[in-house]
């Protein structure tokens, strides 16, 4: 049995019989770890406010290699955003993400960039709750790339010519991009210069820049966002379950 004291981000808890708790827990050095928080469920639990979904906590916990479950033993709350959960967009947008973020992440599996870009979202959108479209983008596209699941959609995906600044390319059934040489049909998805800003702004900025990056339009925002569900429901192996809307513009 191991002793681990490590900080996380709680993610998700389940109840579980009359006074207990499962917890997901982001473990900033082992990955996502799932535990039991005996007691947690009553009034006077030695958790306290320390399990709510998105806090961020000092854990310590059980581990046992023959148990699933670890046993937590202590959560010492360091940043909260119980004001920013309140908002019921927030809470949708973080808990989608949350879902997508467990289901790509196998357990015990630590990855400190993809912690420290979770919490860095959840710092901007604090923030700014307004940013939650291009927040949820951000995530979506560095979880995508993390994995080694994200294309690269700054050249032509046959050719390999990087594309013009006023060229539309095709996004193919395959998630690639083909310019208008190497498509074999009209650009039916087509994917502009805006698109391609967001693609290469993600990469280069923190969330809370990129969220306020003015000239990135809301309804290309919302067509990225599209895709990069469709290409994270490809990763999964089934349908995700979205969030409610944000914003407007036409899906590609």
């Amino acid at each position: 049995m191991a002793l681990i004291e490590t900080e996380s981000l709680i993610l998700k808890t389940y109840n579980l019989a009359e006074a207990d708790k499962i917890v997901v827990l982001f473990t900033k050095d082992h990955g996502i770890v799932r535990g039991v928080a005996k007691g947690a469920k009553r009034l006077q639990s030695k958790f306290g406010s320390g399990l709510e979904p998105f806090s961020v906590v000092r854990v310590t916990y059980f581990e046992k290699e023959v148990v699933e479950l670890v046993s937590i033993q202590k959560v010492e709350l360091i940043r909260s955003y119980f004001r920013a959960a309140s908002d019921p967009d927030f809470l949708a947008k973080f808990s989608y993400l949350s879902d997508i973020l467990m289901a790509l992440s196998p357990p015990h599996d630590p990855n400190a960039t993809l912690y420290r870009m979770a919490n860095a979202c959840l710092d901007a959108a604090d923030h700014d709750v307004g940013g939650l479209l291009p927040l949820g983008v951000y995530f979506e596209l560095w979880l995508l790339r993390l994995n080694g699941l994200l294309p690269d959609w700054s050249r032509c995906g046959e050719c390999r010519r990087v594309f013009d600044d006023t060229e539309v390319a095709d996004l193919t059934s395959n998630f690639h991009l083909l310019c208008g040489r190497c498509s074999r049909s009209p650009a039916s998805r087509g994917f502009d210069v805006q698109h391609r800003s967001i693609f290469s702004a993600v990469q280069r900025l923190s969330p809370a820049d990129f969220a306020s990056t003015v000239s990135l339009s809301a309804a290309h925002m919302t067509d990225m966002s599209a895709v990069l569900k469709r290409l994270l429901s490809h990763a999964i192996g089934r349908e995700i379950s979205t969030e409610r809307a944000f914003g407007s513009g036409n899906s590609l």
